[in-house]
């Protein structure tokens, strides 16, 4: 991505996460936010020694940034400026509020016909839903996620990370690559749209296609699989594990191990859908079993034998793993550690760029890359046209 140019108006997880992948994989990515700055700078605690939430850190690295009123004609005008020379811009406004601002794809790309836009909703700006305001957990809820995430006393439950918003900025990203390949040919950007009610019914796997086939509604399953067994969390003598046994051959490496070859002979047991069929007395026999064995040991033993299965790790472990460090999962750039790059190309490897912006911090500098002078810079500035410091922040 060396020598792409990306304006990133995009506000909270989504938008960000799409462009500090490509900003992962050297692009150059400007994200201008506005002059109450990007809501995730405040969702804390915690926050870092310069007073900016952990939250907004985590998908903002790599960038430059300033902050413009795009509500007023003098901060669209800048906005203009430095689409001059770019390539993407991506944004997550209300549908609509870029059109309103003569900012749409419509008039940019008549302007700048190589510009790929990449719009990120809600719901899009039409039909029953078009134009309501989106939020990761009202799609989980919306989207029938939260009714398959939970145990049976729990109720449906929200899934513990922004799963919608996290794929809808990997869709976004997929959109972006796909637009710059068809650009490479015609020579003509487009328009790239993604929202997270698409995403959060394109998560249901294999969910939605068996109610399709079936007709029955799935249900909440707790860690369980609702088409393959024994695949489930278990409790070990010390904690618990989840095992992942999708065919015979691992089901019958997995009962070698533990020493419990009978259930080979048990006709409960023969093939995954008989295995389903009697999942709670599979359940049964695996509990008693498993309370026999440490989790660490037994996972080491069963991934060696090529049975899928690990201990259920907090975060802190799950960083603690040797692995992380062995797949440069945790990384440091100007004293900003995060979690890695998790795309790895052998040609052109991506690497963590600076440490995420302070807010306005880059204002000065892109501003006269883009062709402001000195005077016409400070005159921005002192118009509240563009905001430097977080005192100028409403």
């Amino acid at each position: 991505m060396t020598g792409l140019k990306v304006v990133d108006l995009s506000r909270v997880l989504a938008g960000p996460l799409c462009t500090q992948m490509l900003a992962d994989h050297g692009a150059d990515v400007v994200k201008i936010e506005p002059p109450a700055g990007d809501e995730t700078r405040g969702l804390g605690p915690p926050f870092d020694a310069a007073g900016q939430a952990a939250y907004f850190s985590a998908v903002n690295r790599g960038k430059r940034g300033m902050a413009l009123d795009l509500s007023r004609s003098e901060g669209r005008a800048v906005l203009e400026a430095l689409l001059g020379d770019a390539d993407v811009l991506v944004e997550n406004f209300l549908p609509g509020t870029m059109e309103r601002w003569g900012l749409g794809f419509d008039a940019l790309s008549a302007r700048f016909p190589r510009l790929i836009y990449c719009a990120i909703s809600g719901f899009g700006a039409d039909g029953p839903l078009g134009g309501l305001p989106g939020y990761d957990a009202v799609l989980q809820a919306m989207c029938g996620l939260m009714s398959i995430n939970g145990a049976q006393d729990s109720g449906p439950t929200r899934v513990g990370v922004p799963i919608v918003d996290y794929l809808t900025g990997y869709n976004a990203l997929t959109g972006v690559l796909l637009a710059l390949a068809a650009r490479e040919r015609s020579g003509i950007g487009q328009r790239v749209e993604v929202t997270l009610f698409d995403t959060g019914l394109a998560l249901l796997v294999p969910h939605a296609a068996n109610w399709l086939c079936s007709g029955n509604v799935p249900g909440r399953l707790g860690s369980a699989h609702p088409n393959i067994a024994p695949y489930d969390k278990f409790a070990a003598s010390d904690g618990e594990i989840f095992l992942g046994i999708l065919n015979d051959g691992q089901f019958r490496r997995f009962c070698q191990k533990v020493e419990r070859s009978d259930l080979l002979d048990d006709p409960r047991f023969r093939s995954n859908a008989d295995r389903l069929k009697h999942v709670a007395a599979l359940r049964a026999e695996l509990e008693r079993t498993l309370a026999g064995f440490k989790s660490d040991d037994l996972c080491r033993e069963l991934m060696r034998s090529g049975v899928p299965a690990g201990p259920v790790n907090n975060v802190a472990q799950a960083f603690a793993q040797p692995h992380v460090a062995h797949r440069g999962m945790l990384v440091e750039s100007e004293g900003h550690r995060a979690p890695g790059i998790p795309v790895k190309l052998m040609q052109t490897p991506g690497g963590a760029g600076r440490r995420p912006p302070r807010f306005g911090e880059h204002a000065h500098e892109i501003l006269t890359e883009a062709g402001f002078d000195r005077a016409a810079i400070d005159g921005l500035i002192e118009t509240g046209v563009v905001a430097t410091s977080d005192h100028t922040r409403s």
